[in-house]
């Protein structure tokens, strides 16, 4: 899966706006949407959000999990812990860039919440990169990827295929019995 694609389904995920226009419900085939009141919260998917704060048409409220404080305790649990912690949303990191990127001036303290989503995704990754190498080194058959987001596998996945592959291809050839030079590639 490729990180745009990975962008595309965080863009469903839900977040509250505050419209400064009147429209009746409308219908989608995801899901109803609305009513929208000029002052009154709703929720509405992050790529409608998106689209109404590139024209003016509301206030984007961020997501309660995008607080420095909790994103401090957050930062700091993942890096005293030797497995990855739950993360409070799993599509974090891409939410964290929409958002920035399309309504920092909606967000309070937007350049430390960059700096910490940032710091908590390489300590997640340095301990990715980590698990791994020790996967791999040590032959495993299989590995738990709890509390993994979907970007972070992604960021993983064609590093490890390709060395699990390049390892069986050693093995295969290696192995006594077999003639040199000659391996079954699958």
């Amino acid at each position: 899966m490729d990180p745009s694609e990975v962008e595309f389904l965080a863009e469903k995920e839900m977040v509250t706006i505050v419209p400064n226009f009147s429209l009746d419900k409308i219908y989608l085939i995801g899901g109803d949407l609305g009513p929208f009141n000029p002052g009154l919260p709703v929720a509405v998917p992050v790529w409608l959000a998106i689209n109404l704060k590139q024209r003016q048409k509301c206030r984007i409220i961020p997501p309660e999990w995008m607080d420095v404080e909790k994103l401090e305790e957050i930062r700091e649990q993942e890096r005293k812990e030797e497995t990855f912690t739950p993360i409070p949303n799993p599509y974090y990191m891409e939410l964290t860039k929409l958002l920035l990127n399309h309504a920092s001036d909606n967000i309070p303290k937007a350049d430390e919440i960059r700096t910490l989503v940032k710091d908590t995704w390489d300590t997640r990754i340095a301990k990715l990169r980590l698990s791994a190498d020790s996967f791999v080194s040590q032959q495993e058959a299989h590995a738990r990827l709890d509390n993994l987001t979907l970007m972070e596998i992604n960021t993983i996945g064609t590093f490890l295929t390709d060395s699990l592959n390049h390892m069986y291809k050693l093995r295969t050839n290696l192995q006594p019995g077999k003639e040199a030079g000659k391996s079954q590639d699958f």
